[in-house]
């Protein structure tokens, strides 16, 4: 009877240690394209964070961009110029991003991560051009969608600790890793890149996926759109934000935007064709 008792008793306590570990399995198996990044320092020679001493925290990222279709199942209208269900999301802000985060959190029962205050001016933004200036804070310990600090989006596009040195997302050819002005329209353009030459090659976004995968698997880090982060690009003469800071370059690009250390900015109610998102949620 005894040694039924201690034989239940341990089956329990491996139940319910079992069941505590659980919780991040779970979360990446209702998350399928999404990707747990191991964190760590810079391994990537050619990033601006290596060397540095700059350590990484494990968190999940999407496998791809965000999708038209994943947008409009939470937004209320598509805004994209190219319009596909499989077409990466574009002419978005960094406002509408935001609040995508906050509302796919909501319908997915999370915690939102941003407190969004519409009619509180944001202080330290300088930029003129922005008519908004909406204060965004994070609401901390949230477990909800958020965009990828510019720390973030950088080890996982350079391949994070399986990095091969690459200088775009998973290739050192920009044609291999990302779609930009060259490759994205009916045929190969060469010399400088020229507006009317894009214009009239119909170049515009391609489905996601369609480029091969980074060493961690993830797709259109270099090309297709702009990807918005977090944080402020800071002015150092006013020391003030003038927007906020974009990564991998997008198909009206030319290859050295598409490149994983490369450090884009565009004020935060500014929309193009190729500015759009990728998501992110902590581990």
């Amino acid at each position: 009877m005894r040694k039924l008792l201690i034989f239940l008793l341990t089956a329990i306590m491996v139940f319910l240690s079992a069941c505590s570990k659980k919780t991040s399995d779970e979360d990446i198996s209702e998350m399928p394209n999404f990707v747990l990044v191991k964190g760590g320092t810079f391994r990537n020679t050619k990033s601006n964070y290596y060397g540095k001493n700059v350590i990484v925290s494990d968190f999940y990222i999407g496998k791809y961009e965000v999708t038209q279709k994943e947008w409009v199942e939470v937004m209320p209208s598509n805004p994209s110029q190219f319009k596909s269900d499989d077409l990466p999301v574009e002419m978005v802000s960094w406002y509408d991003c935001i609040e995508y985060c906050n509302k796919r959190s909501i319908k997915e029962g999370l915690k939102p991560y941003y407190n969004i205050d519409k009619d509180k001016k944001d202080p330290d933004n300088y930029n003129e051009a922005d008519d908004m200036k909406w204060t965004v804070t994070i609401n901390a310990g949230a477990n909800g969608y958020r965009l990828p600090t510019e720390l973030e989006w950088e080890y996982a596009a350079c391949g994070g600790q399986k990095s091969r040195n690459y200088t775009y997302s998973g290739s050192n050819d920009a044609n291999e890793a990302a779609w930009y002005w060259k490759n994205s329209g009916d045929k190969y353009l060469t010399g400088l890149w020229n507006w009317p030459s894009i214009e009239n090659n119909n170049n515009k976004t391609k489905p996601v996926g369609g480029k091969n995968p980074n060493e961690l698997g993830l797709y259109d880090m270099s090309g297709n759109v702009r990807e918005w982060c977090w944080e402020r690009h800071v002015d150092l003469d006013i020391k003030s934000s003038i927007g906020r800071v974009w990564k991998g370059g997008g198909w009206i690009g030319d290859e050295f935007c598409c490149k994983s250390s490369y450090r884009g900015r565009f004020e935060s109610n500014g929309k193009g064709p190729d500015q759009g998102l990728r998501l992110c949620r902590d581990k």
